[in-house]
Order: C-alpha cells, then sequence, then structure tokens
C-alpha cells in the first residue's frame, strides 16, 4: 500500500492569518478558499479539483527561521515575467531573480509570509525556447 499527498501545509505565524494567506495563494492559482473556512479559523484550505491536494494553512506560534526545505514551482499560463509581475502585484517578493537574458531560469518568490516559490517558465515559452535553441544549432 502507499499513501497520496492530501495537504501542502504552510505554517502562518503572527502577523500573518492563514485566511489572508489563503486569499494570496487563491488569487495566484485560481483556486477558491474552502467555503466552510473563515476569518480567524486556525486550518483554511482551498478549495481544488479532486484528486489534487490541497493547499492548507495553519496557524502556528513560531516563525519561520530558514529557508524552505520544500517549495511549490510554478508553471503559469502567461509569460513567466508576466506571471512574476502579478504575484508581485499581489503582494509577493522576489528573493532571488534566477532569469536568464537567454529567456531560460527561473524567479524564486516569498508570499506574503516568507514562504519560498519559484515562478518557471509555461509550456508555449518553454518550446519557443527550446525551438530557439534548436534552430541556433
Amino acid at each position: 500500500m502507499t499513501s497520496i499527498v492530501r495537504h501542502i501545509t504552510f505554517d502562518c505565524a503572527e502577523p500573518h492569518e492563514p485566511y489572508a494567506l489563503a486569499e494570496f495563494w487563491s488569487q495566484v492559482l485560481g483556486h477558491p478558499v474552502d467555503p466552510e473556512d473563515a476569518p480567524g479559523d486556525d486550518e483554511v484550505g482551498l478549495e481544488v479539483p479532486a484528486g489534487q491536494p490541497t493547499l492548507l494553512f495553519v496557524r502556528v506560534r513560531e516563525k519561520k527561521s530558514l529557508k524552505n526545505r520544500v517549495h511549490l514551482d510554478l508553471e503559469p499560463d502567461r509569460t513567466r515575467d508576466e506571471e512574476v509581475e502579478r504575484v508581485l502585484a499581489l503582494g509577493a517578493t522576489i528573493v532571488d531573480d534566477r532569469r536568464k537574458p537567454n529567456g531560460r531560469g527561473w524567479a524564486v518568490c516569498a508570499d506574503p509570509a516568507g514562504n519560498e516559490f519559484c515562478i518557471e517558465v509555461g509550456a508555449a515559452e518553454r518550446a519557443a525556447i527550446l525551438a530557439r535553441e534548436a534552430a541556433s544549432g
């Protein structure tokens, strides 16, 4: 027998609220906050399609002290740079910009609570990069 990933859990320490962080990720990923959850709850999840793990935001006492050991890599449905600008407007920050002039690379961002995630190139953008590289030999 095996296990499945049910939740990907984000710790939320003061001054960050689980519901507010869920709202941020709801806007990033396009999945609504679970209608059974409310502001002030200690655990708040996103409503996702069946078979996908839920992002869960849980109130904790201790603040983040080290770099994330696990993070999400996002593949946008637009260009990587457009997605970076969109999440920055939602409240994210850039932690490390690893974008390269040839179009490869990624941006390491942090959500409002400091949880790191990466924005990579999307499928169409990746295909265009590969085609350019193949044509140039």
